[in-house]
């Protein structure tokens, strides 16, 4: 028979190897302590939370929306911040990736639409939100981005009776000697041309629909639809 000593010393070394077996097969985790933001983090950083979770855009609020700013009076200043601005966007677009990822798309798309709503010039950034509306912005290439912001550059110049821009003159009146690829590639300014007027041609299309809708319904749809055909039906 073991003695009362030899029990509590073998219920004692059980325990003990017990302990021992959790902490081997469960370690603590540490934590660090940043004294200059008084934040906890975990073993690992922060990293490695943050890339596990995925990115979309459709989390970031305030990109759709109404105009932000007020009316621009100064008839000068308004004049000079459009040419800034369109030579921004065309230079954007013209070094915009030829096959971007969908991270890149999202970007693009949100950076024009939070242009038009928060464009210095109120009325101006109205007008280019009824463009997006009619004329969704398109990401898929370089190619398809800068013709489809010199398709809405030149419905803008139609509207302040301006002369329309040649699209297939992009490279040259936006070049900004970065030495990037011209979008027109080994395509011919012939074939850009075509491609900005099949893109006419279907808003065209759009617009005979809209007015053959608004003639059913009947009223002042008819007179709402017939202008926006007599300006996408001029492009």
């Amino acid at each position: 028979m073991l003695s009362r000593f030899a029990k509590s010393f073998v219920v004692v070394i059980v325990v003990l190897l017990i302990l021992a077996t959790t902490l081997f097969l469960h370690p603590q985790t540490r934590s660090y302590f940043d004294p200059s933001t008084g934040e906890f983090f975990g073993e690992g950083g922060v990293e490695s939370a943050l890339n596990a979770l995925p990115f979309s855009s459709h989390n970031i609020k305030g990109v759709h929306g109404e105009v932000i700013m007020p009316k621009l009076g100064n008839a000068t200043a308004k004049a000079q911040l459009g040419r800034a601005t369109w030579k921004l966007l065309h230079t954007m677009t013209l070094r915009y990736p030829e096959n971007p990822t969908e991270d890149e798309k999202e970007a693009l798309d949100s950076y024009i639409h939070l242009t038009s709503r928060l464009y210095p010039c109120g009325e101006c950034a109205s007008e280019f939100q009824q463009l997006l509306e009619t004329y969704p912005p398109q990401t898929s290439s370089r190619r398809a981005a800068s013709l489809w912001l010199c398709f809405v550059h030149n419905q803008v110049n139609a509207r302040l009776h301006r002369q329309e821009f040649d699209c297939a003159n992009l490279d040259e009146q936006y070049d900004c000697g970065c030495g990037d690829e011209p979008i027109s590639g080994k395509k011919t300014s012939s074939e850009t041309a075509d491609h900005v007027e099949e893109i006419a041609q279907n808003n065209a299309k759009a617009a005979a629909k809209e007015v053959d809708s608004a003639l059913r319904k009947g009223g002042g749809a008819v007179e709402k639809a017939a202008n926006v055909a007599m300006v996408n039906g001029g492009r």
